[in-house]
């Protein structure tokens, strides 16, 4: 786990309600889950389980335009065989896996209709570019 340079932010929606910014670049790795004894973020709804998932940025290879390859820091998602599930974008994940978050993917624990938006300090709304 590596702390990341980049600043990412969590957005968290209670249906159209936009709820405070989550801050989620200041530790390696940030565990979700309803148990608020050791939860960083903690997750109220009761199909949440008390360990539910993990945030955890990881340092990953990548291609740089013109070639050669690079590493960046990425932040990655992992479900802890939570017993409701973590979706991505309405995708179930798989248990104990990770899956590498993207920017504007929307994140939702359980039977939980609160709903968290990736973004970072230079996200920008495209949504005119479609």
């Amino acid at each position: 786990a590596r702390k990341p340079k980049r600043r990412w932010r969590l957005y968290p929606f209670k249906e159209e309600k936009a709820l405070p910014i989550l801050y989620v670049h200041r530790h390696s790795a940030y565990l979700m889950g309803r148990d608020r004894k050791i939860a960083d973020i903690p997750l109220d709804h009761p199909s949440c389980s008390k360990q539910h998932a993990v945030l955890q940025y990881r340092l990953v290879p990548f291609q740089k335009e013109g070639g050669g390859e690079g590493k960046r820091i990425c932040p990655y998602l992992i479900d802890l065989d939570s017993a409701n599930g973590t979706f991505v974008n309405n995708v179930k994940l798989e248990p104990r896996r990770y899956h590498e978050l993207l920017e504007r993917d929307v994140i939702r624990f359980g039977y939980s209709t609160r709903e968290y938006v990736v973004l970072h300090e230079h996200s920008q709304d495209d949504s005119s570019d479609d």
